[in-house]
């Protein structure tokens, strides 16, 4: 299974970003976590600190849009096959740069998308 970067990390258990976490490990996905604090969530270090280097197949968003700014360039750098738009999250542009890009934007909900089977 190819990694899921979780942008938007964090050790609050109420948090979507948190959940999506545990549900992607009890899963199986293997995750990089990226966040504003360092901490763990199940077995995912926090990272705080960008790796251009990571191998990402799949971005999942919980920022809003105005933090997604500074991702933008980022994210497509990392050159993943799909970036998730979880409620909140949409961005039209970046939406549209990422299809220039040949990265599928998909608006959905990770929590969703892994209850029903077709993450």
């Amino acid at each position: 299974m190819e990694q899921t970067l979780v942008i938007g990390a964090t050790t609050k258990e109420d948090r979507y970003a948190n959940r999506a976490i545990r549900a992607l490990r009890s899963h199986k996905h293997p995750v990089v976590a990226y966040g504003l604090k360092p901490g763990t969530v199940e077995d995912v270090e926090i990272e705080t600190e960008w790796n251009p280097d990571w191998d990402i197949e799949t971005v999942t968003l919980y920022v809003n849009p105005q933090r997604l700014e500074e991702f933008r360039d980022k994210i497509i750098a990392l050159k993943p096959k799909r970036v998730i738009f979880n409620p909140g999250t949409e961005h039209p542009e970046f939406i549209q740069e990422l299809r220039t890009n040949h990265i599928h934007p998909e608006i959905a909900c990770t929590l969703v998308m892994l209850s029903i089977g077709n993450y």
